[in-house]
C-alpha cells in the first residue's frame, strides 16, 4: 500500500483522515463564480494547499459552521506561523439553482480571498465531486421546501492535485490549524 502521510508528520499527529493511496482530484475543473469566464481547478498553487468544501449557501448549520471553523483555523495558523496565505480556499456549490449568483459573496464573508465555483451542468458537478467521494442530493419536498444533503467534509488538496486530508464536520479549529501547519511543513516553497 502506498503511503500518503506527508514526510515529517506521523499518522497520529494529524487529526484529519488520510486516505491511502491519496485520491487524485485534479482531473476536472469548474467554472469560477468569483472570476466569471475562467475555470477553477482543484490542485493548489505550487507550495500551497487548497481547502475545498462542497456545500451550499442556505445551510443552517453545517456549512456556516465549517467555514467559520476554517476561518478561525487560518487566523490561528497565521498568528502561529505567518503561513495562512499559503492556504487557498475553494467552495463548490452543490445547489447551483440557488447559489450561482450569491456564492462568491457568501464564501468571502468568511474568508476574504476564497474562491467560489459551480455549474448548472449536473454531470460536470458530479465528475468534480466523485474523486473526493462527495455525495449530495437536492430535492424539493411536497410543501415546496428545498432540502439539500451533502457529505460533511472539508478537504485539503496539495499542489499535485492529491487529496491529502479530510476533516469530518465538527473538527475543531485548533486541530485544523495544527494539521495545516504540519502539512505546510511538507510543502515549504
Amino acid at each position: 500500500t502506498e503511503s500518503t502521510t506527508p514526510p515529517g508528520t506521523e499518522r497520529g499527529e494529524l487529526s484529519g483522515v488520510v486516505r491511502e493511496p491519496a485520491p487524485v482530484v485534479s482531473g476536472t475543473s469548474l467554472p469560477s463564480l468569483t472570476d466569471p469566464g475562467s475555470e477553477v481547478g482543484f490542485a493548489a498553487s505550487a507550495g500551497h494547499l487548497r481547502a475545498v468544501y462542497f456545500g451550499f449557501t442556505n445551510g443552517p448549520d453545517v456549512c456556516p459552521t465549517t467555514l467559520a471553523d476554517l476561518t478561525v483555523a487560518l487566523r490561528k495558523l497565521d498568528r502561529a506561523s505567518q503561513r495562512a496565505d499559503r492556504i487557498e480556499t475553494l467552495m463548490v456549490t452543490v445547489d447551483p439553482d440557488r447559489d450561482l449568483e450569491i456564492l462568491p459573496g457568501y464564501v468571502t464573508s468568511f474568508i476574504s480571498n476564497a474562491v467560489a465555483a459551480g455549474s448548472p451542468d449536473a454531470e460536470l458537478l458530479a465528475a468534480a465531486a466523485e474523486p473526493f467521494g462527495v455525495g449530495y442530493d437536492v430535492r424539493t419536498l411536497d410543501d415546496g421546501t428545498i432540502e439539500v444533503d451533502h457529505s460533511p467534509f472539508l478537504y485539503v488538496v496539495d499542489d499535485q492535485g492529491r487529496l491529502v486530508l479530510s476533516w469530518q464536520f465538527g473538527t475543531s479549529s485548533d486541530d485544523m490549524a495544527s494539521d495545516l501547519g504540519l502539512l505546510l511543513d511538507r510543502y515549504e516553497p
